[in-house]
């Protein structure tokens, strides 16, 4: 016995309603499938990687962390525009704009800088439009094994300048093998 339904997308279908076996009733058959799907994957190599000893290969487009750029001489390279924060999709990323003060030459490059920058990181899609739409080159993620850190605290998630900043060191570091290229 058939019966025509009509479906969501407006298709008319044909279900049939036919009596099941003695054994399809039993489901003994259904069972017996699991089964053996269960112990093909009992016998199976596993995939697991144990992290802190091996250490999973990235892809060459891989995007890490957030970090804020700096200069050969170490000054921010963010100038508080506002394109980043714009151009988020998940409105992850707030700043505030401020005048960069006579004796405050050595740390920021423009006139104005961004006094208050924050990534929400649970709200970040990790999708690199902030990355693309800064003028100044200032944000970029990461494509070392800087991984966001874990946390129960969702406070902790919320990443200021103290975690964005690329450290001196680094900037140091990054002008020198500019230069030997």
């Amino acid at each position: 016995m058939s019966i025509e339904t009509i479906s969501l997308s407006g298709r008319k279908m044909q279900v049939s309603n036919k009596e099941m076996s003695f054994l399809e009733r039993l489901y003994l058959v259904a069972i017996v499938k699991g089964l053996i799907i269960t112990l093909k994957h009992l016998f199976s190599r596993k995939v697991t990687i144990q992290y802190p000893e091996q250490v999973r290969t990235r892809s060459t487009v891989y995007r890490g962390q957030h970090m804020l750029k700096r200069d050969e001489q170490g000054r921010e390279n963010c100038t508080a525009c506002g394109l980043c924060a714009l151009s988020c999709p998940a409105e992850a990323i707030t700043m505030k704009a401020a005048e960069r003060k006579p004796n405050e030459k050595h740390l920021y490059r423009e006139e104005k800088y961004a006094e208050i920058y924050e990534i929400n990181m649970l709200r970040c899609i990790f999708c690199g439009l902030c990355e693309e739409a800064c003028p100044k080159d200032a944000i970029y993620l990461t494509t070392s094994k800087v991984l966001v850190p874990s946390s129960y605290e969702r406070e902790d998630f919320i990443f200021g300048k103290d975690k964005l900043v690329m450290p001196l060191e680094m900037a140091i570091k990054n002008t020198q093998l500019k230069n030997a290229n």
